[in-house]
Protein backbone atom coordinates (compact mmCIF):
# COMPACT_ATOMS: atom_id res chain seq x y z
CA UNK A 1 0.00 0.00 0.00
CA UNK A 2 2.75 2.11 0.57
CA UNK A 3 4.09 1.85 -2.70
CA UNK A 4 0.38 3.04 -3.93
CA UNK A 5 0.72 5.90 -1.99
CA UNK A 6 4.19 7.08 -3.21
CA UNK A 7 3.13 6.58 -6.62
CA UNK A 8 0.15 8.80 -6.54
CA UNK A 9 1.57 11.45 -3.82
CA UNK A 10 4.99 12.10 -6.13
CA UNK A 11 2.61 11.34 -9.65
CA UNK A 12 0.91 14.44 -8.28
CA UNK A 13 4.03 16.85 -7.40
CA UNK A 14 4.87 15.54 -10.96
CA UNK A 15 1.96 16.76 -12.73
CA UNK A 16 1.51 19.91 -10.79
CA UNK A 17 5.21 21.01 -10.48
CA UNK A 18 5.43 24.13 -12.24
CA UNK A 19 8.57 26.14 -12.28
CA UNK A 20 10.54 23.31 -11.76
CA UNK A 21 11.92 21.88 -8.39
CA UNK A 22 11.84 25.33 -6.60
CA UNK A 23 8.41 26.13 -7.60
CA UNK A 24 7.52 22.35 -6.15
CA UNK A 25 9.05 22.37 -2.89
CA UNK A 26 5.77 23.76 -1.43
CA UNK A 27 3.84 21.32 -3.00
CA UNK A 28 6.21 18.62 -2.28
CA UNK A 29 6.49 19.28 1.55
CA UNK A 30 2.64 19.66 1.75
CA UNK A 31 2.46 15.70 0.15
CA UNK A 32 4.97 14.53 2.45
CA UNK A 33 4.33 16.38 5.89
CA UNK A 34 0.62 15.13 5.26
CA UNK A 35 1.17 11.62 4.69
CA UNK A 36 3.82 11.81 7.64
CA UNK A 37 6.30 10.09 5.48
CA UNK A 38 9.20 13.04 7.10
CA UNK A 39 9.14 15.55 9.20
CA UNK A 40 9.56 19.15 8.41
CA UNK A 41 13.12 19.59 9.63
CA UNK A 42 14.25 15.93 8.16
CA UNK A 43 12.45 17.20 4.74
CA UNK A 44 14.59 20.85 5.04
CA UNK A 45 17.77 18.66 5.43
CA UNK A 46 17.11 17.15 2.42
CA UNK A 47 16.37 19.51 0.34
CA UNK A 48 18.99 21.03 0.97
CA UNK A 49 21.49 17.94 0.39
CA UNK A 50 19.06 17.87 -3.08
CA UNK A 51 20.31 20.79 -3.82
CA UNK A 52 23.92 20.48 -3.43
CA UNK A 53 24.11 16.56 -4.94
CA UNK A 54 24.22 16.05 -8.36
CA UNK A 55 21.11 15.69 -10.45
CA UNK A 56 17.61 17.10 -10.65
CA UNK A 57 16.46 18.31 -6.81
CA UNK A 58 12.53 16.60 -7.41
CA UNK A 59 14.22 13.21 -8.33
CA UNK A 60 16.82 13.56 -5.34
CA UNK A 61 13.92 14.66 -3.12
CA UNK A 62 11.25 11.78 -4.51
CA UNK A 63 14.13 8.96 -4.27
CA UNK A 64 15.28 9.77 -0.51
CA UNK A 65 11.80 9.98 0.61
CA UNK A 66 11.15 6.74 -1.52
CA UNK A 67 14.02 4.81 -0.07
CA UNK A 68 12.89 6.13 3.64
CA UNK A 69 9.52 4.72 3.35
CA UNK A 70 10.19 1.67 0.90
CA UNK A 71 13.70 1.02 0.27
CA UNK A 72 14.30 0.48 -3.23
CA UNK A 73 11.66 -0.27 -4.88
CA UNK A 74 9.75 2.47 -2.46
CA UNK A 75 12.50 5.04 -4.44
CA UNK A 76 11.68 3.18 -7.70
CA UNK A 77 8.48 4.29 -7.50
CA UNK A 78 8.68 7.63 -6.42
CA UNK A 79 10.63 8.65 -9.10
CA UNK A 80 9.06 7.18 -12.08
CA UNK A 81 5.71 8.83 -10.64
CA UNK A 82 7.55 12.09 -10.69
CA UNK A 83 9.35 12.36 -13.85
CA UNK A 84 5.72 10.24 -15.81
CA UNK A 85 3.87 13.63 -16.02
CA UNK A 86 7.02 15.49 -17.86
CA UNK A 87 7.98 12.51 -19.98
CA UNK A 88 4.20 11.99 -21.25
CA UNK A 89 3.83 16.34 -21.70
CA UNK A 90 7.17 16.35 -23.96
CA UNK A 91 6.45 13.62 -25.64
CA UNK A 92 3.04 14.41 -26.39
CA UNK A 93 4.32 18.09 -27.47
CA UNK A 94 7.12 17.52 -29.43
CA UNK A 95 4.93 14.69 -31.95
CA UNK A 96 2.04 16.69 -32.23
CA UNK A 97 1.60 19.88 -30.81
CA UNK A 98 4.93 21.72 -31.74
CA UNK A 99 3.03 24.26 -33.61
CA UNK A 100 0.48 25.21 -30.59
CA UNK A 101 3.67 26.23 -28.37
CA UNK A 102 3.75 29.58 -30.90
CA UNK A 103 0.03 30.77 -30.69
CA UNK A 104 -0.63 33.87 -28.93
CA UNK A 105 -2.52 32.44 -26.22
CA UNK A 106 -0.03 29.66 -25.39
CA UNK A 107 2.72 32.51 -25.16
CA UNK A 108 0.57 34.73 -23.06
CA UNK A 109 -0.05 31.91 -20.18
CA UNK A 110 4.00 31.10 -20.50
CA UNK A 111 4.73 34.65 -19.65
CA UNK A 112 1.61 34.85 -17.00
CA UNK A 113 3.04 31.95 -15.44
CA UNK A 114 6.84 33.30 -15.18
CA UNK A 115 6.27 35.90 -12.29
CA UNK A 116 3.89 33.41 -10.30
CA UNK A 117 7.03 30.97 -10.43
CA UNK A 118 9.50 33.68 -9.26
CA UNK A 119 7.00 34.40 -6.61
CA UNK A 120 6.97 30.70 -5.18
CA UNK A 121 10.04 30.30 -5.56
CA UNK A 122 11.06 33.11 -3.38
CA UNK A 123 8.52 32.32 -0.90
CA UNK A 124 9.53 29.05 -0.61
CA UNK A 125 13.17 30.51 0.13
CA UNK A 126 11.86 32.82 2.63
CA UNK A 127 10.13 30.37 4.58
CA UNK A 128 13.01 27.85 4.54
CA UNK A 129 15.67 31.33 5.83
CA UNK A 130 12.63 31.66 8.69
CA UNK A 131 12.64 28.32 9.48
CA UNK A 132 16.26 28.57 10.35
CA UNK A 133 16.54 31.55 11.30
CA UNK A 134 14.92 31.24 14.47
CA UNK A 135 15.01 28.53 17.15
CA UNK A 136 13.28 27.36 20.30
CA UNK A 137 14.77 28.22 23.79
CA UNK A 138 13.02 27.53 26.74
CA UNK A 139 9.57 28.64 25.04
CA UNK A 140 11.11 31.04 23.55
CA UNK A 141 11.93 32.19 19.78
CA UNK A 142 15.60 32.75 19.51
CA UNK A 143 17.70 34.49 16.63
CA UNK A 144 19.90 32.06 15.45
CA UNK A 145 23.24 34.18 14.62
CA UNK A 146 25.00 31.87 12.57
CA UNK A 147 21.96 31.03 10.40
CA UNK A 148 21.76 34.94 9.82
CA UNK A 149 25.70 35.01 8.98
CA UNK A 150 25.70 32.23 6.64
CA UNK A 151 22.58 33.97 4.95
CA UNK A 152 24.11 37.34 4.77
CA UNK A 153 27.31 36.24 3.53
CA UNK A 154 25.54 33.71 0.77
CA UNK A 155 23.79 37.15 -0.35
CA UNK A 156 26.51 39.31 -0.33
CA UNK A 157 28.69 36.77 -2.45
CA UNK A 158 25.57 36.65 -5.10
CA UNK A 159 24.39 40.25 -5.05
CA UNK A 160 28.10 41.97 -4.88
CA UNK A 161 29.64 41.08 -7.54
CA UNK A 162 26.62 40.81 -10.14
CA UNK A 163 26.08 44.50 -9.11
CA UNK A 164 30.05 45.89 -9.10
CA UNK A 165 31.34 44.20 -11.79
CA UNK A 166 27.82 43.43 -13.54
CA UNK A 167 28.60 39.51 -13.35
CA UNK A 168 26.56 37.14 -11.82
CA UNK A 169 28.08 34.59 -9.58
CA UNK A 170 27.77 30.61 -10.68
CA UNK A 171 25.05 29.29 -8.50
CA UNK A 172 27.47 26.37 -8.35
CA UNK A 173 30.11 28.72 -6.18
CA UNK A 174 27.48 30.13 -4.02
CA UNK A 175 26.40 26.29 -3.44
CA UNK A 176 29.56 25.11 -2.80
CA UNK A 177 30.32 28.15 -0.33
CA UNK A 178 27.08 27.85 1.35
CA UNK A 179 28.24 23.74 2.08
CA UNK A 180 31.64 24.98 3.56
CA UNK A 181 30.26 28.10 5.51
CA UNK A 182 27.41 25.13 6.84
CA UNK A 183 30.51 23.18 8.21
CA UNK A 184 32.51 25.85 9.41
CA UNK A 185 29.98 27.51 11.46
CA UNK A 186 27.86 24.80 12.73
Amino acid sequence: MIYLHLFLGFLKVGCFAFGGAYGAIPLIRDIVLSNGWLSDDKLTYIIAVSESTPGPIMLNVASYVGIEQAGLLGAVTATLAVVLPSFFIILLITASFSHILKTFTVQSVLKGLKPSIIGIICATGLYMIGQRLFYTDAGQAVLSLKTLIITFITAGVMFVPKHLFKKPVSPFIVIILSAILGIIIF
